[in-house]
């Protein structure tokens, strides 16, 4: 395999809030996995990507920035291949994961999608929608503001407002959901799922997960949960994702969110065996095609 040359591409730091080095660590743990099956790979930023220092036509990445995109899209569409595809990546950012979940039947908290300077107190009370979630809907999360739980229609009203003033144009308004919250990491095309309560974890970004608390240990159907988490990740062309979802006292599964390559912090030196060997795989489909 030594004629298998891969690009890395790391997540600029602004993109990794509080996971700077868990971000790095997963991707050089799948680098060394991917290494030590032959493979040359080639680690580099987001702006060396920015910059046109990239030339491999393997690309494995973690990017998100608004730059990097359409760089990875076009790379894609000239034959590259690319791991998640700069589409998908794209599809994760709020306002379109929202749509295209909803779309594809995926259970999903009601939502109001919204321009932030907009009046949604009425639409919100219309459609008794009182705590709820507003997240920046352009894009991806970058502070912790970006995404927020509000307790009425009048708090969501303000805090459209301050998205206002900071220059976000779209928002997305969630139906906050009861019951136990859930973080789960998985790589599409293997049987590789792995799940874990963040409060009892103390696994946190911004602190969300103590809105839901502590688990209440609900019981819920795992082939099920797996097999929701793999219908999200092909609808919106990610192979390699994580995200959290709510199990409602009833046992129904409901994606509340879902990310192109997270950092697998609390497995990752299993999970990036599994995802050098799905990477591997992928290179010997796209080599036959």
């Amino acid at each position: 395999m030594a004629d298998i040359k891969i690009a890395g591409i790391m997540r600029a730091g602004a993109y990794s809030p509080n996971h700077i080095g868990n971000d790095a660590a997963i991707l050089n743990l799948t680098s060394e996995q991917l290494r030590k099956r032959g493979c040359e790979v080639k680690i580099y930023s987001e702006e060396q990507l920015i910059a046109g220092l990239v030339k491999e036509d393997i690309i494995i990445n973690m990017c998100r920035d608004h730059r990097s995109l359409p760089i990875l899209q076009r790379r894609e569409d000239e034959g590259a291949l690319v791991i998640n595809s700069g589409y998908g990546v794209e599809n994760c950012t709020r306002e379109r994961l929202t749509r295209i979940l909803v779309g594809s039947n995926i259970p999903y908290p009601e939502s109001l999608i919204v321009n932030t300077n907009e009046v949604v107190t009425s639409r919100m009370k219309e459609a008794s929608m009182e705590q709820v979630w507003i997240k920046r809907g352009d894009y991806h999360a970058m502070h912790k503001e970006d995404v927020t739980y509000v307790r009425h229609a009048e708090e969501a009203q303000e805090v459209l407002q301050e998205y206002f003033l900071r220059g976000i144009k779209r928002a997305v308004i969630n139906r906050h959901l009861e019951g136990d919250l859930i973080k789960f990491y998985g790589v599409y095309g293997t049987p590789y799922f792995y799940w874990f309560y963040p409060f009892e974890r103390r696994h946190s970004q911004y602190g969300s997960e103590n809105i839901n608390g502590e688990s209440q240990q609900l019981r819920f159907d795992l082939d099920n949960f797996k097999a929701v988490c793999n219908k999200a990740a092909e609808a919106l062309d990610i192979k390699i994702y994580g995200g959290d979802c709510i199990v409602s006292p009833s046992g129904e599964i409901s994606i509340i969110d879902f990310n192109d390559w997270p950092s697998f912090a609390p497995c990752r030196v299993e999970a990036s065996a599994v995802i050098a060997r799905a990477i591997l795989s992928e290179i010997k489909n796209h080599r036959k095609n």
